[in-house]
């Protein structure tokens, strides 16, 4: 009998080689004012072992932050007529506002494919597309279309070798957040690899939300429109007007 319970208790218990993430970041939380020109958020940390670091293939970092994920409708356009029309569209199930992934290594070496397709890691499979309209030719360059214009404003990154590990057991990195930011929580994921396989993954949350007079006019525009409405109204005559005493005083001058 206390053989077993031995077998058993030797069985559950984490290998002598368990590694998991302690992780740090510069801040957790990012706020949006009217001035906001973006930010970067300093992630880094340190690999807790059980045991010495094993041997064979160095470890790698693999750092995800993913911003809220929304549905989209994407169309195509063409010229018809000697005007722009809309010709396709395909509705993407689910797409991250932001997706920024950095490595220590590149990426397919930091990565093996069959692990990327598991935990979806890269750009492609972190875009959720379930299907298209039979009709609808070469759908997959609708999400491919995606990508081309979020990288191209910032919001997608794949930065290898950007992640610096030091003596396999302290990694850290940094991640460049634009402007055009949307408010909600960015999930961050740490995975450890060998030989791109993952041997951990540590999951945080970096909150992105909006303060002071953004946060303010904000909540009014949802909470009360007609006040909204009629305030903007107000500013836009009050500087119309102002704009027309300073041009009068100068006429006079």
């Amino acid at each position: 009998m206390r053989l077993a319970l031995a077998l058993i208790f030797l069985l559950l218990a984490p290998p002598a080689w368990a590694e998991n993430v302690v992780l740090g970041l510069s801040q957790r939380s990012v706020s949006i004012t009217t001035n906001f020109d973006g930010s970067e958020i300093l992630i880094f940390g340190a690999v807790k072992r059980s045991g010495a670091i094993p041997e064979g293939p160095p470890l790698d970092v693999v750092i995800t932050v993913a911003g809220p994920n929304q549905p989209l409708t994407v169309r195509r356009k063409a010229r018809r007529f000697g005007i722009w029309v809309n010709t396709a569209e395909i509705e993407v199930d689910s797409a991250p506002a932001f997706y920024a992934i950095a490595t220590s290594a590149p990426f397919r070496e930091a990565l093996s494919d069959t692990q990327d397709l598991r935990h979806r890691v890269s750009i492609p499979r972190a875009i959720r597309s379930v299907g298209a309209p039979m009709e609808v030719e070469n759908a997959a360059s609708f999400v491919q279309a995606v990508i081309r214009i979020r990288k191209a404003n910032g919001l997608y990154q794949l930065r290898e070798n950007s992640v610096e590990v030091a003596e396999q057991t302290l990694f850290k990195t940094s991640i460049a957040m634009p402007a055009n930011l949307i408010e909600g929580d960015y999930q961050t994921r740490i995975l450890l690899t060998r030989s791109g396989e993952v041997v951990s993954e540590f999951n945080t949350v970096i909150e992105v939300k909006k303060v002071g007079l953004e946060r303010f006019l904000f909540n009014l525009s949802r909470q009360q429109p007609m006040i909204y409405g009629l305030l903007s109204l107000a500013i836009a005559i009050f500087a119309g007007w102002g704009a027309s005493a300073v041009f009068r005083a100068f006429q006079r001058n």
